[in-house]
């Protein structure tokens, strides 16, 4: 039986009011995610392993500012450049590496 493996990088968008009180620190600059009259704003890297790999059974759950979020999603991007730029049709496109499409609630600014 074949497991998958599930790597995701998410931003999340909550629409709740500052004033519920919830706030979410990023876990990796510890600064707080909330951003003025819109409450927290993050994006999430996670994995869940299956069976047949080497950390089988383990979840990972890293929420990231929007900032470390951008840096990590950076990061990741030059790696895959990296690993491409030898084939014979490099990946030369790095602008939107995962980017899945608009926001529809995007503001108007």
């Amino acid at each position: 039986m074949i497991s998958a493996v599930e790597v995701v990088i998410v931003k999340h968008t909550t629409l709740q009011p500052a004033e519920t009180g919830l706030d979410v620190a990023c876990d990796v600059c510890r600064q707080s995610t909330c951003v003025k009259d819109y409450g927290p704003q993050f994006g999430t890297l996670q994995a869940q392993w299956g069976l047949g790999s080497m950390h089988d059974g383990k979840r990972y759950e890293v929420r990231l500012c929007e900032l470390c979020f951008f840096r990590t999603l950076s990061a990741l991007s030059r790696e895959r450049m990296v690993n491409t730029m030898f084939d014979e049709f490099p990946d030369a496109e790095r602008e939107g590496f995962g980017l899945i499409g608009p926001d529809e609630l995007k503001s108007d600014n």
